[in-house]
């Protein structure tokens, strides 16, 4: 339970304690990032090759182009691993300049997912193309922001406190729980 700072209570020198923010580890973001370009570059192609060979539902590309289709395919799947690479460069710098940054990706992501479902039905193909090219957009969303987020969740860590977890605490702090005065429990909140 976390209890409020009473008068009297000793306050830790200026400069010491948790840092407000995160510390993200880029490396480890990015080749998580690398990774999710490459499984989204993949998911084009299989969405592209179910959607061909199983569905005989000819996406991206006219029927007798065969089940490949034509460079449309080769860069659906660049386009989707460039998004891929666009969202964690994304998450960089939402997690080095906002607070709750997984929250506005999440939203962002989310939104972008949306106009990716939503566009194939304002063009002129059939109704059975568009439908694809919405599902395998929605494949494609849903499999980037949940792989970015959970590679951004593990390279971000919460810095230590500085010097006090080597138990280098100043005199008298942590106040003794003998020393807290009993009153109403707080609130407290979780990220």
């Amino acid at each position: 339970m976390t209890l409020p700072m009473r008068p009297g209570d000793p306050v830790p020198p200026p400069g010491r304690g948790p840092s407000p923010r995160p510390r993200v580890d880029a490396g480890q973001l990015w080749a998580g990032g690398i990774a999710t370009a490459i499984v989204a570059a993949l998911i084009a192609v299989v969405g592209i090759l179910v959607c061909r060979w199983v569905f005989n539902v000819p996406i991206l590309a006219p029927q007798h182009e065969g089940a490949w289709g034509n460079a449309s395919t080769g860069w659906y799947a660049l386009s989707a691993a460039a998004v891929a690479i666009v969202a964690t460069a994304l998450i960089y710098l939402l997690a080095v300049s906002t607070p709750r940054p997984t929250m506005f990706f999440g939203w962002i992501i989310g939104l972008a997912t949306v106009i990716a479902v939503v566009f194939p039905f304002s063009t002129t193909a059939p109704l059975s193309q568009k439908a694809a090219t919405a599902i395998v957009n929605l494949v494609l969303g849903f499999a980037i922001g949940t792989l970015i987020t959970g590679v951004a969740y593990r390279a971000m860590r919460r810095p230590p406190y500085d010097s006090y977890d080597a138990g280098e605490y100043p005199p008298g702090y942590p106040p003794s729980s003998a020393a807290r005065r009993p009153g109403p429990p707080q609130r407290q909140y979780w990220r």
